[in-house]
């Protein structure tokens, strides 16, 4: 299974992503999910950011929260359009979550 995951909180007990078990896994860092790509947590970035997986975070949001693209701190996280992420959805991933 191919997984696209959603993830809008920042305070995420990452425990469920810790679960799933897909053969592809994407994180789409969209509201204030967004700081998981942008914050660090005692010097270090965000524990999410961990699993191996390929991450995204939505510009519209990063904007909407007064942040840059050049705010993201980790080069694995690929700042992305709304476009960019129904293209995910429809090529990329057979099944979408949201936590």
């Amino acid at each position: 299974m191919k997984l696209v995951t959603f993830v809008s909180d920042y305070k995420i007990n990452v425990d469920t992503l810790d679960r799933l078990k897909p053969e592809k896994l994407g994180i789409v860092l969209v509201e204030n999910g967004v700081y998981h790509a942008t914050t660090k947590e005692n010097g270090n970035p965000s524990s999410l950011l961990n699993h191996s997986a390929d991450y995204y975070v939505l510009l519209n949001d990063l904007e909407t929260r007064g942040l840059t693209a050049d705010d993201v701190i980790d080069s694995k996280v690929k700042v992305i359009g709304f476009g960019d992420i129904v293209d995910l959805i429809f090529n990329d991933y057979d099944k979408t979550a949201w936590l």
